[in-house]
């Protein structure tokens, strides 16, 4: 599993997205983008992750940055899960995983001993040209989209 790094080029995605919609990298050439990957819909960190990008989506927006979340689970449950919390925010599903392996984000994981294939909590900035800017490893919720928000400002 390799993360990527800053400087190379973002994979190309096409998923399904919560609205029925497809979501591309194409469709945000020239603007910046957080991808996030989260592990699942609905629970405590995810929530709270998601919660927390939706408050600062109009200030990434003053920063030109869009937010695309990304999870394993499927179209329906991420919409109950827009529904739910009220997210303006894009979510999308890859449940064949082949962004999140190609984004380094599918990968072993361990709770309490227990060893697992998962969604990894990644983060990635891309810059206009379609190139990381930034990477955010193995993320802790707190303070994560305030400090993603300051870098996508820098940008």
């Amino acid at each position: 599993m390799t993360v990527l790094q800053p400087g190379d080029r973002a994979p190309d995605f096409s998923l399904p997205g919560d609205s029925g919609d497809t979501l591309s990298l194409r469709d945000f050439k020239g603007r910046k983008l957080v991808l996030y990957f989260y592990p699942k819909a609905d629970t405590p960190g995810c929530t709270k992750e998601a919660i927390a990008f939706n408050a600062l989506k109009s200030a990434f927006a003053r920063a030109g940055a869009d937010i695309v979340g990304v999870s394993a689970d499927p179209v329906k449950a991420i919409g109950k899960f827009r529904d739910k919390h009220g997210l303006k925010l894009a979510l999308g599903s890859d449940e064949e995983k082949k962004m999140l392996t190609a984004y380094g984000a599918w990968g072993e994981k361990s709770m309490y001993g227990r060893k697992f294939m998962g969604v990894r909590r990644v983060t990635y900035l891309i810059g206009p040209q379609g190139r990381i800017a930034q990477v955010w490893d193995n993320v802790k919720v707190d303070g994560h989209a305030e400090e993603v928000l300051t870098a996508a400002r820098s940008l």
